[in-house]
């Protein structure tokens, strides 16, 4: 009898042995409806009930400010959709964009999205740490440093465990902690709707600027998960249909941030969201009040999760000559020391924060390239060639793309002109009236791709 070939299998608490190599078809499995649980469960997170209520902060009434909440929403249409390629190729989407940059091209990008996913991994370690910290308190545990530090030590543990196992185990947290979440959020949810004061604030009116900043900080969240999408779908058979795959995706993303969003423009309509935790727990009963910190803990872990796990194919493709599990170990380290300068520093969270925000300035770009890239090749390329560097078709002029490259610096330039952060505000967005349209910046870009390329990009056709 011929020796049998050895399959990789992609279990539940197995490690993980691939990482950016393509997923053979005998080792692909799972259905679309693997993706709604996990963007389903990933957004469950005490972040989008901030932003709902920084919403209502920049002036808008709740009505209002659930209208940006549900367009916001529907970003994830989009970030499904960037799925796709992941399906055709069995690769990472940080591999895929090298078709839309050039090898080259792509690596200053592809280095600032990992300092994207461990920027937002930090920020999600801290909020989950916090809120464990005042449970801790609640129940007569470790207060002061001690018990920070063990709050933190039991954040990490459980984020790091599970990214670490990889694909199989990412996915299988993600489906369970999300039922037990849903039920917690919607719990919530019912004890600060009634409440809602629905009228338009009295004499206030947002105007364009509050209007810009809310879409901002509504669109970010979901624009930052760009680079990963296909990172998850990488492992669905080709047979999987395109359409559920996109409508399943998009489907989880938008229940859990539009619920969790609106819960947070409503408890700003009812307190003081300054302190946003604090604030939502005063609508709650006593007997609940645990319970939601354990919610914000539990959210912040499955959102970081799958940034810690996306982290770790990024550094491959930057060229770290470890396997996924080995990778990741750096993600987590510097994950650690960001959160610990976070939680012992007192102005280092803002910096931080502040930091992210200015960063859409470059991946919003990425993102329009990227998506009409993947539109223009119909989601079919050469996959061998992803891999080959200088001998693949996607080496272009040197490793860089010209088309790819100059889309995104147009992108960008739009992006930073008309960008309104605490580290930077563009020229233009004074005579714009305070409008902040930083993420137009991936129209701007994806246009001018495609102006520049419609004629000379088209789908890969294998050779019969």
């Amino acid at each position: 009898m011929g020796q049998q070939e050895t399959v990789d299998v992609d279990e539940v608490f197995r490690v993980e042995t691939h990482g950016i190599d393509p997923i053979p078809d005998a080792e692909r499995h799972g259905s679309a409806k693997d993706l709604f649980w996990l963007w389903f469960g990933s957004n469950l997170t005490f972040t989008y009930v901030i932003n709902g209520a920084l919403a209502v902060a920049f002036g808008l009434s709740f009505w209002q400010a659930t209208a940006v909440v549900v367009i916001g929403g529907l970003s994830f249409f989009a970030i499904s959709a960037a799925g796709l390629s992941g399906i055709r190729t069995g690769t990472a989407t940080l591999v895929i964009s090298r078709a839309a940059f050039g090898v080259r091209g792509n690596f200053p990008a592809s280095v600032l999205n990992w300092v994207v996913s461990i920027g937002y991994t930090i920020v999600n370690t801290v909020v989950g740490t916090l809120a464990l910290e005042v449970f801790f308190a609640e129940i007569g545990w470790q207060t002061g440093t001690a018990g920070r530090a063990a709050a933190l030590l039991v954040t990490l543990a459980l984020t790091f465990a599970v990214a670490m196992w990889g694909h199989a185990t990412v996915q299988f947290a993600e489906r369970w902690m999300a039922y037990v979440l849903a039920a917690g959020f919607g719990v919530l949810l019912l004890f600060v709707l009634p409440g809602t004061d629905t009228a338009a604030p009295a004499g206030v009116a947002p105007g364009l600027s509050g209007w810009s900043l809310a879409f901002v900080v509504m669109l970010a969240g979901p624009f930052s998960y760009l680079p990963m999408p296909a990172d998850y779908t990488r492992y669905l058979p080709r047979t999987t249909s395109l359409k559920s795959i996109t409508w399943m995706g998009a489907l989880g993303g938008f229940l859990s941030s539009v619920a969790l969003g609106v819960a947070g423009a409503a408890a700003a309509t009812q307190t003081d969201m300054t302190d946003a935790v604090a604030g939502a727990e005063s609508l709650l009963p006593g007997w609940f009040q645990p319970l939601f910190l354990a919610l914000v803990l539990g959210g912040s872990v499955t959102n970081s999760i799958i940034t810690l796990y996306s982290s770790s194919l990024n550094l491959q493709v930057l060229g770290i000559p470890w396997s996924r599990a080995r990778a990741i170990v750096i993600s987590a380290a510097v994950t650690a020391l960001g959160s610990l300068a976070a939680l012992f520093l007192t102005d280092f969270t803002t910096s931080l924060l502040s930091f992210l925000s200015l960063l859409i300035i470059v991946f919003a770009p990425w993102g329009g390239v990227f998506l009409a890239d993947m539109l223009l090749r119909r989601c079919h390329y050469d996959a061998d060639a992803l891999h080959t560097g200088s001998a693949g078709a996607y080496w272009y002029r040197s490793g860089y793309h010209p088309a790819g490259i100059t889309a995104l610096l147009t992108g960008m330039t739009f992006a930073a002109l008309t960008c309104d952060s605490e580290l930077w505000t563009g020229p233009l967005v004074a005579p714009l009236g305070g409008a902040d349209l930083t993420l137009l910046g991936s129209v701007v870009s994806g246009l001018t791709y495609w102006a520049l390329t419609r004629r000379r990009v088209a789908a890969y056709a294998p050779a019969a």
